[in-house]
């Protein structure tokens, strides 16, 4: 019956749905997983690097997580292509407010005129939806820390804690059992780690296969930092989802 009507992205079929739009929603779940969660200190994203060959160059920037403003981050998942064309659009809107206003662009207002441009591209025949979905992590003066999540239909909303990629449904469902409203950063920090090693496809988590990256307050400024590989796998070994590395003899 879909065959009908998955052509374009302008037609519906008759039960009211939208199925290329559907379909780029399926192309992130085969996608390296992010999670997000919200503390009351500030905002952890985690995400999952595919490493598709040994020989691969692995990549000294960051794969999955991006600064848009110095109060706003994101992580990424879908495909990287779709994901820098919006990237690079959300940094020249916060960059247009900054000039205009001369304060930072509030998250929310930044997540739905980005969502805006995403939307378009589902109702105009000869365009394709974007491939990816984001979660974003900020602090605005107006609601403090925030983390919202968009897909590929324009649709955003704030959560507390988030995942997206593959394997969403079960990290969505332990996040939903262990998340706490008071939770700290460095809880948060320990929770995603745990809901990414539970639902990970490969067996062992490595500093190599992931990304850590906080969004916070320090001395009265929002800072945006990306955790390095070594204090990675301290933080790995530390909280017990990864083995220590054997020592040479």
């Amino acid at each position: 019956m879909s065959r009908r009507y998955d052509s374009r992205t302008t037609i519906f079929s008759p039960e009211g749905r939208l199925y290329q739009v559907e379909y780029a929603m399926e192309a992130i779940g085969n996608a390296g997983s992010a999670i997000g969660i919200l503390s009351k200190d500030g905002v952890v994203l985690v995400g999952e690097k595919k490493v598709t060959s040994k020989l691969l160059q692995t990549s000294t920037s960051t794969e999955k997580m991006y600064k848009i403003d110095d109060h706003v981050a994101c992580a990424v998942a879908g495909i990287m292509s779709d994901a820098n064309i919006l990237i690079n659009t959300a940094r020249v809107q916060a960059q247009r407010y900054t000039l205009s206003y001369q304060e930072p662009m509030p998250v929310e207002q930044l997540v739905q005129s980005l969502c805006d441009t995403k939307q378009g591209y589902t109702q105009f025949g000869g365009l394709r939806p974007f491939g990816v979905s984001f979660l974003f992590a900020g602090w605005d003066k107006n609601y403090g820390f925030q983390l919202y999540m968009s897909d590929p239909s324009g649709n955003y909303g704030g959560w507390k804690a988030a995942a997206v990629g593959a394997n969403n449904q079960a990290a969505q469902s332990m996040l939903k059992q262990d998340y706490k409203d008071d939770i700290t950063r460095e809880e948060a920090v320990q929770l995603a780690l745990k809901v990414l090693s539970k639902t990970m496809d490969s067996t062992s988590l490595t500093s190599e296969k992931l990304e850590l990256a906080e969004v916070f307050m320090s001395s009265g400024k929002v800072k945006y930092q990306v955790c390095s590989p070594e204090a990675l796998s301290k933080l790995l070994v530390k909280y017990g989802v990864t083995q220590p590395p054997a020592e040479a003899s």
